[in-house]
């Protein structure tokens, strides 16, 4: 529960290398994570080699905690190895489509919340990558990930040169239905969101932004509707090309 609860982003790192005996335990972890039907459907690319790390920075949107850190792990959605399996065992696979996009992507992203757990239990500390699905084709291409493969997740991986504080979560009463989902009327959005809408982080925020309030500064600075757009057509031709959608 402490490592639960303390959770933070790290996005600066020591020089300090993870020894290989530390990292095997932390992937082991991951891969005793819960998963559909113990198939496994995912894959996790470990990536240490500085060359291939200047390429995943760029691609990454240039953000620095990947130079700094000395592992990168990049979780996909993997349908790859367990359809050569079922075709070396006459086992004609039906694997191919966004139904099991959507179970390779829950078990690929269950997996990386073992591994993060692992990991900070031992010291060390990560953040997780936005940016993994807005540049999905490029990573892709850089990964050398097969047809029936995709990146869904990445973490930087590091021991921390900072200890920022806690970031804020929404109430529980904010996340919680008991029995039946229960919709949210104006005064309880209004409830649920005073305390983050008044943190002095947020109040700066507004300000430094020159919007009226927190929401606007999600839908016109951080994640436009045109950027939404934009990415999503993207994410749906690379989910074409790595073969996750066939509806026949």
């Amino acid at each position: 529960m402490h490592t639960i609860q303390n959770h933070r982003s790290i996005r600066k790192y020591k020089n300090n290398n993870i020894d290989e005996k530390t990292l095997n335990d932390i992937l082991n972890a991951g891969i005793r994570a819960s998963n559909t039907g113990n198939m496994q459907t995912y894959s996790i690319v470990v990536t240490k080699n500085e060359d291939i790390k200047k390429q995943l920075w760029d691609v990454h949107f240039k953000q620095n905690m990947i130079l700094q850190a000395p592992v990168i792990l990049t979780f996909c959605a993997d349908i790859n190895r367990f359809n050569k399996w079922c075709k070396l065992r006459d086992a004609e696979p039906g694997y191919d489509n966004l139904l099991w996009l959507y179970n390779a992507s829950i078990d690929a992203v269950l997996a990386s919340q073992n591994v993060v757990l692992a990991a900070e239990n031992k010291g060390l500390g990560i953040c997780y990558l936005g940016t993994t699905t807005y540049m999905a084709d490029k990573i892709v291409d850089l990964l050398k990930l097969p047809k029936g493969v995709i990146p869904v997740a990445t973490i930087t991986l590091g021991y921390p040169d900072e200890n920022p504080g806690l970031t804020d979560r929404l109430p529980l009463n904010g996340v919680i239905h008991k029995e039946t989902y229960q919709d949210y009327s104006d005064s309880d959005i209004n409830e649920i969101y005073n305390e983050k809408e008044n943190l002095q982080e947020s109040i700066d925020l507004i300000k430094e932004n020159k919007t009226e309030n927190l929401a606007q500064i999600f839908t016109q600075k951080r994640y436009t509707k045109k950027d939404n757009l934009f990415f999503s057509n993207q994410f749906i031709e690379v989910l074409k090309k790595q073969g996750f959608m066939n509806n026949k």
